[in-house]
């Protein structure tokens, strides 16, 4: 294993924890460390992660910062801080609130690990990775957002419980914010290559859609909170494919400049990941009504960048 380096902000809540404790698990990084306001529980969760890497004999190790100053060298830098949602709150509410979290961290990193990779996790996804864009000055490629990853897994499990078979080969593609307007498309879904159509009716598809576009919203009506074992999976996913280079495609929210036909607004399509990023977007091509699908997602993103805009939270330059 090469001499990795990624770092987690906002490790001490349930979202960094799992990507954290992935990570380490699988040894993909040489050093994993945990950022939080809470430097204590930073420092007992650091503990238990390194004796469970212990247990498995893997070779990372964890650590909690003391400061932004442990966050220096890293490759990677995942950011999970903010607000959780709760019962009743959309994304849209937490615009504001994870705004300042997230101008503030971006300054934090910024300082200390310029040449990082940042995963946006925050939620509103979409907005907050166009405002991390904008407060680092990084090469747009090399701030991504994670919420295809997590939107596809969950279509694929909803397919799964409608089937009743096929686990494994189900392949679920998501493009589209993270939000009520992602566009989950069923021509792309397949089950061992067979086409989702051929195996399920049109109302059977149709409550797959609606219940992944909502499966955030269900997860918060149950736990109370956000969900984590999925969203740090997905992020920890992305972490991967970096550190290895493996070139591998994932949906990921990322800066348009005229791709799909759009510019300077973010939005979840498909991207290759390696060692550099975003190294690749690809443009898959989209029928009439997927089209106004995306035109609405993209539309849904760009209403609350000019929100921030209006605050004066991005100032075009």
């Amino acid at each position: 294993m090469s001499k990795s380096k990624v770092s987690i902000v906002g490790a001490g809540g349930n979202v960094g924890s799992i990507v954290a404790y992935s990570i380490a698990m699988q040894g993909l990084a040489h050093e994993v460390v945990l950022v939080d306001r809470d430097i204590p529980r930073a420092k007992g969760k650091a503990l238990d992660m390194n004796q469970a890497a212990a247990a498995l004999r893997t070779h990372s190790i964890v650590k909690a910062a003391e400061s932004y100053d442990d966050v220096a060298d890293s490759s990677v830098v995942v950011i999970t801080a903010g607000f959780p949602r709760k019962e009743g709150m959309s994304r849209d509410d937490l615009l504001m609130k994870n705004a300042e979290i997230i101008r503030e961290i971006i300054a934090n990193v910024k300082a200390v690990a310029p040449d990082a990779i940042l995963i946006i996790v925050t939620n509103p996804l979409d907005t907050m990775t166009y405002l991390a864009i904008k407060e680092s000055g990084f090469d747009p490629r090399r701030v991504i957002g994670m919420a295809g990853i997590l939107d596809g897994a969950r279509m694929t499990h909803f397919i799964h419980e409608k089937l009743g078979y096929g686990a494994g080969q189900i392949r679920a593609t998501v493009i589209g914010g993270h939000g009520d307007y992602m566009v989950p498309l069923i021509r792309y879904s397949t089950v061992a290559g067979i086409p989702l159509t051929d195996l399920l009716s049109y109302d059977d598809i149709a409550d797959i859609v609606e219940r992944t576009k909502h499966g955030g919203a269900e997860i918060v009506k149950l736990l109370g909170t956000s969900a984590y074992f999925a969203p740090g999976k997905a992020a920890a996913i992305m972490v991967e494919a970096i550190l290895k280079d493996s070139k591998k495609i994932y949906p990921c929210a990322t800066l348009l400049n005229g791709e799909y036909g759009y510019k300077d607004v973010v939005n979840g399509v498909p991207v290759m990941l390696g060692s550099n990023g975003v190294e690749k977007i690809i443009e898959v091509s989209l029928n009439e009504q997927e089209k106004a699908q995306f035109k609405k997602s993209v539309e849904s993103v760009q209403e609350l960048i000019n929100v921030l805009k209006q605050k004066e939270f991005i100032k075009d330059k």
